[in-house]
Parts: C-alpha cells; sequence; structure tokens
C-alpha cells in the first residue's frame, strides 16, 4: 500500500490510544488477554457434518469478529483452507470482502447464534448446527500453529532479527516492550537473492474494514510487495494477506485468525539486468509459503507491485511496511545466494 507519511504515524498513535477521527472509539488490541469477548468466538473451528447418505464429511468453518457482537461466517466442506478444503465451495450468505463484512451472527447472552445457509449456535468452544439439507455438525474451535513458526536458520544464514536487539535493521533500538519487531524499517544489508523466514502477528481490529485492518508489507528488494492485512475469513484477493500486491492473488488465503503468529518462507531471486543496468533481461522469480502452504509458486514478477518504485539492477533492503497499524515481527533471517 501507499504511504501517507506523518497521517498514518498519527493514526497508528491513535489506534493504540483506543481513538480514531471525530472522536469516534476505535478498539485495536496487540495481545489475547485485551482482546475482549469477540476474540474469544472468532477464529477456525473443525469438525464433521452427517450426510444423508449416512457417511461423514470434514467440515471447517471460520467466524470473523466484525465488532461489537457481530460476526461473519463461512464454511469450508472438506476441512479448513490449505487442510482439506477442495477451494472452491464457501458456504456464506455475502461473500466477505474487504470493504463488506456482512455479519450473519450475533452473540446474546452465553450464545452466538448464526442465520445464514446454514444455521448454526456457538456455545464455548463448540459450533453446531445443520446444513441447508438439515445435516447435523458439531465443530470444535482450533487455533492452527503454522509448520514452520519457530524455524531456526540453517547454517549459513544471517539472522536478521533474534528478539534481542534490532542491530540488522535502519532504526535502533524498534522493538516493543514484548522484544517484537515493529514495522516501519529496513534492513541494513542490500540483498539479492535468498530464502527468506519471517514471522509475523496481526492486531485484532474487528471494527476496521479493507486496508484499515492490520496493515503493513513486506518489501522484498527492488520494491515488490508482499502484503500484509487481517484478511482472515476473505476472499483472497491480490491486495489481501500474502498477495503479491495487485498482481497475484494468494492461493489459497492461508491468513490466520488476528493475534496469532504466522509465518512467511520466501524464495526469491531477483530480475536480471544487462551489463548497463538499463535494461531488464530475466523478471524477478518469487515462491511463497503463508503458514506453510505453498501461496505463489515460482511466480514470475513482471513489475514493481502498485505503490513501490521502479525495479532497479543493485542489491536492496527488504523493508517491513508502516501503514498505521501495530504489526509486529519475529525470527526473521535470510540464507542467501551467491
Amino acid at each position: 500500500m501507499r504511504r501517507h507519511g506523518n497521517k498514518l504515524a498519527l493514526l497508528c498513535l491513535l489506534a493504540l490510544a483506543g481513538l480514531v477521527q471525530a472522536g469516534e472509539k476505535k478498539f485495536v488490541a496487540i495481545d489475547p488477554e485485551n482482546a475482549g469477548p469477540d476474540f474469544k468466538i472468532q477464529g477456525e473451528y473443525l469438525g464433521e457434518v452427517a450426510r444423508t447418505d449416512g457417511t461423514k464429511q470434514k467440515l471447517g468453518a471460520q467466524v470473523v469478529a466484525c465488532g461489537k457482537g457481530k460476526f461473519h461466517s463461512a464454511f469450508f466442506p472438506g476441512g479448513l483452507p490449505g487442510e482439506g478444503w477442495e477451494g472452491k465451495t464457501k458456504i456464506e450468505k455475502v461473500p466477505a470482502k474487504q470493504g463488506n463484512i456482512t455479519p450473519d451472527a450475533e452473540t446474546n447472552g452465553d450464545k452466538t447464534v448464526i442465520e445464514q445457509v446454514y444455521k448454526a449456535s456457538i456455545s464455548g468452544e463448540t459450533l453446531s448446527g445443520e446444513t441447508d439439507k438439515g445435516e447435523k455438525f458439531e465443530l470444535k474451535k482450533v487455533v492452527r500453529q503454522s509448520p514452520t513458526l519457530g524455524a531456526k536458520p540453517p547454517p549459513g544464514a544471517v539472522v536478521l532479527f533474534d528478539g534481542t536487539n534490532s542491530d540488522e535493521w535502519d532504526k535502533k533500538d524498534h522493538l516493543d516492550s514484548r522484544k517484537f519487531l515493529k514495522m516501519g524499517c529496513s534492513t541494513k544489508r542490500k540483498l539479492q537473492d535468498f530464502t527468506l523466514h519471517l514471522e509475523l502477528l496481526l492486531p485484532f481490529m474487528p471494527e476496521d474494514r479493507g486496508q484499515g485492518r492490520a496493515n503493513s508489507g513486506v518489501f522484498l528488494p527492488r520494491n515488490y510487495e508482499i502484503q500484509v492485512l487481517d484478511s482472515f475469513g476473505l476472499a483472497g484477493d491480490n491486495n489481501e494477506c500474502g498477495g503479491l500486491y495487485t498482481l497475484a492473488a494468494p492461493k489459497p488465503n492461508m491468513c490466520y485468525p488476528p493475534l496469532s503468529w504466522q509465518t512467511y518462507d520466501v524464495e526469491f531471486e531477483a530480475a536480471k539486468f544487462d551489463a548497463d543496468g538499463k535494461t531488464k533481461t530475466k523478471n524477478a522469480v518469487v515462491t511463497v509459503k503463508h503458514n506453510g502452504v505453498v501461496i505463489h509458486d515460482k511466480f514470475e514478477i513482471k513489475k514493481a507491485t502498485n505503490g513501490a518504485k521502479q525495479e532497479l539492477p543493485a542489491p536492496a533492503a527488504i523493508n517491513l511496511q508502516d501503514h498505521g497499524n501495530p504489526v509486529f515481527f519475529k525470527n526473521i533471517w535470510i540464507v542467501e545466494k551467491k
């Protein structure tokens, strides 16, 4: 996303203080302990549906907080994205998009009632109900963890951030009180071809929509952005989490709920230029795994992403974009390819 200078910095400070424009209150949480009751309901659920032919089929669900006790739900026959779902059939009343996350569930007392194609309710950590065919299901809340979370740097790796200091970055002492790296900094190293591992944490911002919902970005050298956004439960467009911004959508959308640690594992080969550095002879190529699942496979990047500068022949820094939302990072390392 494009930068807007000091205005976005101010918005970030206001968000952390619980304020927004026009004096309205805005809820932002950066840790589960202070995320409120809606956070406990939002998330992923997994179980089985008893089909009319006597068989059972896995069924997943994602419940997205919309603010003030309201939620959007989606059901995934076969299981959750990246874990059994076939990638096509998604049961929703109104498809969730960035600017239009339509609530279809609301909490009343100790129960959250879902009214969409499937009728269901959530009590505690159990989501139970029936399909439009009257098939019963019971799903339990699950908290998935990326298989690459906590991955240790292999021999020869350069550790860019291990929680002790920000010496590899252009901003001194750029850590929060929990020793997480804050957005809005760039590597001192200039890089070209490499393997990158990075872990990120999105804030819980249930009342926000679109590009205002936990926005940041990982800019690869030569100005290619892998979008960072709270896209949990959304369609998975090219300007959502994991997307090569405006160029390629993630397939599938592997965004976990906010306040879950997530991983990007990136194989990057920079574009090649002729001897004078003016004519590009080969496009950059990138493979991206989001939470251990390939979402871009050897994708050729034909130009700098929207909002970035032009492609350049020289090695360049990795940038963790500051777009006004409190996004945090940890366990960042690279293996350079000479």
